[in-house]
């Protein structure tokens, strides 16, 4: 079955960056949207990046362009996050997710039906 398997989360001050990790099995990897959101207690889930992986198309939220980065390495089908110059803001949970279907972008949680368990970011001021 599909596994997302998050990493890297963690506690940083103001300014700081955290690169995260998700490992993906169980299906192909090579022909799918892997997109990465964030929730916060009692709100809904903010798309942050996506990327279609058969072509390394990438879409960022606004609120994280030019700070964020989503990258991945086929040969480990592992799709990485990295943020840098990160904000109190940017405290969340943070999910892997992904779905196989060609038009790829973070807009809504709802396009996505498999999901990691989450990995917490802090950012402190």
């Amino acid at each position: 079955q599909v596994q997302l398997v998050e990493s890297g989360g963690g506690s940083v001050q103001a300014g700081g960056s955290l690169r995260l990790s998700c490992a993906a099995s169980g299906y192909a990897y090579s022909r799918s949207c892997m997109a990465w959101f964030r929730q916060l207690p009692e709100r809904e889930r903010e798309g942050v990046a996506s990327i279609y992986t058969p072509d390394g198309r990438t879409y960022y939220a606004d609120s994280v362009k030019g700070r964020f980065t989503i990258s991945q390495d086929s040969a480990k089908n592992t799709v990485y996050l990295q943020m840098n110059s990160l904000k109190p803001e940017d405290t969340a949970m943070y999910y892997c997710t992904t779905h196989t279907d060609s038009v790829c972008n973070a807009a809504y949680w709802g396009d996505f039906v498999h999901w990691g368990q989450g990995t917490q970011v802090t950012v402190s001021s």
